[in-house]
């Protein structure tokens, strides 16, 4: 079992920035590749970013490349999310999630074993 907490979450102005964490414990965190997701009201859960275990390789949506970054320290058991330029659009629940060694930048939710309770992000325009 892996379980995930996120945090950093909040509410911000459109072009301001938040960055957000997850919090591992459980198995070995570097045997996981991570993902960060979304979802809005109404609205299906859909990929943000996800990272290899060693953090060598970084995946975006075309909807966040150049404004979001993800990255991870496994000293720490932590995955991050840096979130610059936000627009109002990026209003939803994130969600960081867990998927096993080797399924490193899988977009689809069922790709990914654990997930965290989600942290709410709003952008005020």
């Amino acid at each position: 079992q892996v379980q995930l907490v996120e945090s950093g979450g909040g509410l911000v102005q459109a072009g301001g920035s938040l960055r957000l964490s997850c919090a591992a414990s459980g198995r070995t965190f570097s045997n996981y590749a991570m993902g960060w997701f979304r979802q809005a009201p109404g609205k299906e859960r859909e990929f943000v970013a996800a990272i290899s275990w060693s953090g060598g390789r970084t995946y975006y949506a075309d909807s966040v490349k150049g404004r979001f970054t993800i990255s991870r320290d496994n000293a720490v058991n932590t995955v991050y999310l840096q979130m610059n330029s936000l627009k109002p659009e990026d209003t939803a629940v994130y969600y960081c999630a867990a998927a096993p060694f080797g399924k490193a930048g899988r977009t689809n939710v069922y790709d990914y074993d654990y997930w965290g309770q989600g942290t709410q992000v709003t952008v005020s325009s």
